[in-house]
């Protein structure tokens, strides 16, 4: 498939109904930009020569694509035709199948593709369509069909007269094309519709007209190929890849209490036999060992390390802090820019000051430390080996504390001699 097979993503959009000034491909999808999926589906299938068609804010996407992508400009936004047209100059000399994939469509899985790729080659068709059944299909484009049921042209949604419109079957936009056909007839469509633009889409009319094969394989489900065009569909979006991602890591060994209070980034490395409670946030770049409880009502944000049977509870936030194993945080604190060794306890009320209002500094507490509640720390900071703080104290900056030792008040200062 890999040396047949080259991939055309349609990625120009401004997305008008996401009222916003980002490109709609980098609104973000369990934290992550809904291209990345498509960006992931292609590598997954292991097709090596793909082009990404930018436009709207182009600068961004393009800072977003890898090196390996090759990427065309659409300047004027016209139509899925023009952005075909754009990108086709890039994948001179080849001679195989292309696809068209679209940047906005973060939920399409790999087996899908493949089928409708196998159907392609199968049927040696001048182009096959990916279809799905909807129940509620207002907005996409309807496949006709002629008395044989045979695919005959598609209407997109604007366009379609009242009968069109109850038709059921709709375009997903994600079809393949011989490269030949494709760049010969993309020449002939014309922005005949209501918006004035090249659909790519008209393609099927003239095939049909011409008498060549149109094929066609059906999603087994909508939700796969939903395309997000709005906030509303980027949410419905989220809570799909959210019980696609939770699935999955239950499935190997995690324990999520109530799935539907708990956010966890398509990221997230997370052992087995760790429970994750409710309303617990799990950004991207964490990592959480084995046997570790989290939650509820914890903030895990990017960077986040957590060793093997670590214990963070409730009303927790822990940004770019690693945690060694056995070490526990349990009730409400914030911990930024630590490093926490093993066995560490912190008490209630526990907090880093971790930001001067020009840097960020670095907490460091040893093995066996014991933090007491409502402790402030003020980094830079090392809080020796089972040293203790007292209840409210303020720890401040450069003041270490040494091993064995323990300190209260504000400033905190030592009130024994070392013992071991």
């Amino acid at each position: 498939m890999k040396n047949s097979i080259a991939a055309i993503i349609l990625a120009a959009g401004k997305g008008e109904r996401m009222k916003s000034d980002k490109p709609k491909v980098l609104h973000e999808v369990a934290c992550r930009p809904m291209l990345g999926y498509v960006l992931d589906l292609v590598k997954q299938l292991r097709i090596k020569r793909y082009v990404v068609v930018v436009g709207y804010q182009y600068q961004q996407v393009k800072a977003f694509l890898p090196a390996s992508a090759s990427v065309a400009i659409q300047r004027n936004i016209l139509g899925t035709a023009d952005a075909v047209k754009q990108a086709l100059p890039l994948l001179s000399g080849f001679r195989g199948t292309v696809i068209v994939l679209y940047g906005d469509n973060p939920l399409l899985k790999p087996d899908t593709v493949k089928k409708l790729i196998a159907h392609h080659t199968e049927t040696k068709a001048a182009a096959t369509l990916l279809t799905a059944q909807m129940d509620k299909p207002d907005g996409y484009g309807r496949i006709l069909r002629d008395s044989y049921d045979v695919i005959c042209g598609i209407v997109e949604d604007k366009d379609a007269d009242e009968y069109q419109k109850t038709i059921k079957e709709i375009n997903t936009g994600i079809l393949c094309f011989e490269r030949e056909k494709l760049a010969r007839y993309i020449k002939r469509i014309k922005p005949n519709n209501a918006k004035k633009e090249y659909y790519l889409t008209d393609i099927i009319e003239m095939l049909y007209k011409d008498e060549y094969v149109v094929e066609s394989i059906k999603a087994d489900d909508p939700k796969e190929v939903m395309g997000v065009n709005s906030r509303v569909e980027l949410a419905y979006a989220n809570k799909i890849m959210q019980q696609r991602i939770q699935e999955n890591l239950m499935k190997n060994g995690v324990t999520i209490v109530d799935p539907d209070s708990t956010f966890i980034s398509w990221d997230a490395k997370i052992g087995t036999d760790t429970v994750i409670y409710p309303f617990t946030v799990i950004e991207k770049d964490v990592k959480i060992g084995s046997h570790c409880s989290v939650g509820p009502f914890a903030r895990l944000r990017p960077g986040t390390r957590l060793d093997d049977f670590v214990t963070v509870g409730n009303f927790i936030e822990i940004s770019r802090t690693k945690i060694a194993s056995g070490s526990r945080a349990k009730h409400f604190g914030f911990l930024g820019d630590a490093r926490l060794g093993h066995s560490v306890n912190i008490g209630a009320g526990t907090v880093t000051a971790n930001y001067d209002g020009k840097h960020k500094n670095t907490t460091i507490i040893k093995d066996k430390a014991f933090i007491g509640s409502d402790t402030v720390l003020v980094a830079p900071v090392v809080v020796g080996k089972q040293a203790r703080t007292g209840a409210g104290s303020v720890v401040t900056r450069n003041k270490n504390v040494d091993d064995f030792t323990t300190v209260v008040g504000v400033p905190a200062k030592p009130i024994k001699t070392k013992m071991r």
